[in-house]
């Protein structure tokens, strides 16, 4: 005859999984990144309205497209607010504090 074998009941916790991008990026980021998508988009956009020796082609969409990637796209990566601790401590080297 084959044996009852018991089974175990083990608790088993809900594992919650935290995006790596929470400990850097804020609402902010998201924020600069949207405006960065959105204005190299209307650069594009730019670009390709009208001729090709328009204003508009040679002139306004070379600027957005330029501030768009090189601008604020950097801008949503590294932006970063400093907390009061980090600031208090930036103080106190500057005063030659340790």
């Amino acid at each position: 005859m084959a044996k009852k074998v018991k089974k175990r009941h083990i608790k088993q916790t809900k594992k919650v999984r935290v995006s790596p991008f929470s400990i850097y990026w804020e609402k902010k980021n998201y924020h600069f990144l949207a405006l960065g998508i959105i204005v190299i988009i209307v650069g594009f956009y730019m670009l390709s309205v009208g001729a090709w020796n328009s204003f508009s082609s040679l002139v306004i969409a070379p600027i957005l497209l330029v501030a768009g990637y090189v601008l604020i796209f950097p801008l949503s990566i590294f932006y970063r607010k400093k907390n009061k601790k980090e600031l208090t401590q930036d103080s106190n080297v500057a005063a030659g504090k340790s």
